[in-house]
């Protein structure tokens, strides 16, 4: 998993809120292996017409927004169904981080699984985000984990934060298994005295 510290990058507004899912990554993406690549799948029902040709009103089919690698989203960010798909999505499109008042619980756990930094600011804040962004197509923002903040365009900055746990793999570049593995002396000198106190346990 790619380490995260510090991303400045393009940010983009969503303003809809309740984004499930479903819009993320529409379900017959679902059956493509992890393998393969999912660039291009990202909202692909949303920002496409019935032909497959990208709809103009789409704000990440206009430039520069289709260069961000922050989005400002509304409440309820990546509710729905649980498929981890979502999270695969926004990574192949180079999205590191959403911002957003709430997640859908289950996404938001598959973000920071993928290497993404999820951030829960408040409603009021997260509205003058997407207003400030709107104003200034291309504008950058900061995302620090090591100081758990965030710097907007006009350069306030927000503190967040996220579990320690998923802050140290994610600063690390450490999945769930990277960090059994950390353990892995100690797992093995309680396995090699497990068989000495238990050795029937091991035919």
């Amino acid at each position: 998993m790619e380490k995260f510290t510090t991303l400045t990058g393009i940010a983009a507004p969503l303003d809809k809120a309740n984004i499930d899912t479903d819009q993320i990554i529409p379900g017959p993406f679902l059956k493509r292996p992890r393998s393969e690549s999912y660039e291009g799948i990202l909202f692909y029902r949303v920002r496409r017409n019935a032909d497959g040709s990208l709809r103009d009103d789409f704000i990440l089919n206009k430039p520069p927004y289709d260069k961000a690698r922050i989005f400002v989203a509304n409440r309820n960010f990546g509710c729905g169904s649980s498929r981890e798909g979502a999270a695969w999505a926004l990574v192949a499109a180079g999205v590191r981080t959403v911002i957003a008042p709430s997640f859908g619980d289950i996404h938001y756990n598959n973000e920071m699984n993928n290497g993404m930094v999820p951030v829960i600011l408040p409603e009021a804040v997260c509205d003058t985000l997407r207003a400030q962004l709107h104003a200034s197509p291309g504008a950058e923002m900061t995302v620090d984990l090591e100081t758990q903040t965030v710097t907007a365009p006009d350069g306030t900055t927000y503190d967040f934060t996220i579990p320690a746990f998923n802050r140290y793999r994610l600063l690390n570049g450490l999945d769930e298994i990277d960090v059994t593995l950390e353990s892995g002396a100690a797992i093995s000198a309680f396995e090699a005295k497990r068989r000495q106190e238990a050795d029937w346990l091991f035919p």
